[in-house]
């Protein structure tokens, strides 16, 4: 499709469904994000630099806005500044707040735009950031506490020199495929997963062994490093902490960012299909009907085991990880310990009936 049939398109689905998401939108219409973006170029919207680095060393500037993370079965949303950030590094950028906590991987950034859209008849002003496919990575939304004028100085700053239509997109990366276990040298990986000092050593030991992440949870040592429970237990297990006002860390992320929020859940909602927390500053969304499979996973490390619960969808991609809230130096916390072997203990009686 050219760009002005496109637009054409886009302006059509919206007048039938006003209310439509852009991502549903592009979904439905064969397309991506980032291609409907590009035909308002010159009215709402303004591409931007691909200076990543630039633009987000000034993004504190806007002050109090919302971070917006997602992959295709849940959206994590976590209101804050963007303060102390770690940028340099050719591969990973840092934001770690209390607030707004980032791990940035910068390879798949390919495009960027300001977009100015009208939701529930109020403005709404952001930032957003795609992969090379025209998926979006990341999104930062101005909220009634920002500065909105240094979001019209840092849109002007890094506008781009193209305000054409025209939005070329590339294929979505293909998942890589398992090795056959035969192939794999489990025993060794086992072993390191059994020696393990920091949980931050764990995705190093998979590329080392050459093991998917579902793979390496099928492929765990002996006990109860980790331990295959009910689909539903992620509802459980949010339910649970939020009755006994366990905090706790929940990441979200793509191939291109890891999105954190620390702190206690409050507010749990349900619409269709979705599971929600919806607390003043974290929103987050579930697509329950895509849950495959959730584990519980347990790391050795120099302050102790440090114990996650990991949702996957049926494409072996992790949907959300969740921890119980902790910092370098200190323990667990027993109740959020206790919280995971009581779904353990769940599913094992399920099975036994």
């Amino acid at each position: 499709m050219s760009p002005t049939e496109i637009k054409a398109a886009w302006t059509h689905l919206l007048a039938e469904h006003p209310h439509a998401r852009i991502r549903n939108a592009a979904d439905q219409l064969g397309l991506r994000e980032a291609q409907l973006l590009a035909t308002q170029c010159g009215e709402t919207v303004t591409r931007l630099r691909a200076d990543w680095r630039g633009i987000l060393s000034r993004i504190h500037e806007l002050g109090y806005v919302m971070a917006l993370t997602r992959n295709p079965h849940v959206v994590h949303e976590r209101k804050g500044i963007y303060n102390n950030a770690s940028l340099d590094s050719a591969h990973v950028g840092l934001f770690v707040n209390e607030d707004i906590d980032l791990r940035i991987f910068w390879k798949p950034w390919t495009y960027a735009y300001a977009v100015t859209a009208i939701s529930r008849g109020k403005e709404r002003k952001s930032i957003q950031f795609f992969d090379a496919a025209g998926d979006a990575i990341h999104k930062i939304y101005l909220t009634p506490k920002s500065d909105w004028a240094a979001y019209t100085a840092l849109v002007d700053n890094f506008r781009h020199e193209d305000q054409s239509w025209e939005q070329p997109v590339g294929d979505r990366p293909e998942p890589k495929a398992e090795l056959e276990d035969a192939e794999i040298d489990v025993t060794g990986f086992q072993q390191e997963w059994i020696d393990l000092k920091d949980t931050h050593d764990f995705f190093g030991m998979t590329q080392k062994y050459k093991v998917s992440r579902p793979q390496a949870l099928r492929l765990a040592p002996e006990g109860n490093y980790a331990v295959p429970i009910d689909p539903k237990a992620f509802r459980r297990c949010i339910e649970k902490v939020a009755e006994r006002e366990i905090p706790i860390m929940v990441f979200v992320g793509n191939h291109g960012m890891i999105q954190i929020h620390t702190g206690p859940v409050k507010k749990l909602l349900d619409h269709q299909t979705w599971f929600n927390i919806m607390d003043p500053i974290f929103h987050f969304h579930l697509d329950e009907a895509a849950i495959d499979k959730v584990w519980a996973v347990r790391k050795p490390t120099e302050d102790g085991t440090v114990t996650s619960l990991e949702v996957f969808s049926a494409d072996g991609e992790m949907m959300v990880q969740v921890f119980g809230k902790r910092k370098p130096g200190i323990p667990e916390l027993e109740g959020w310990r206790e919280v995971v072997a009581e779904l353990e203990k769940e599913a094992a009686n399920a099975i036994a009936l």
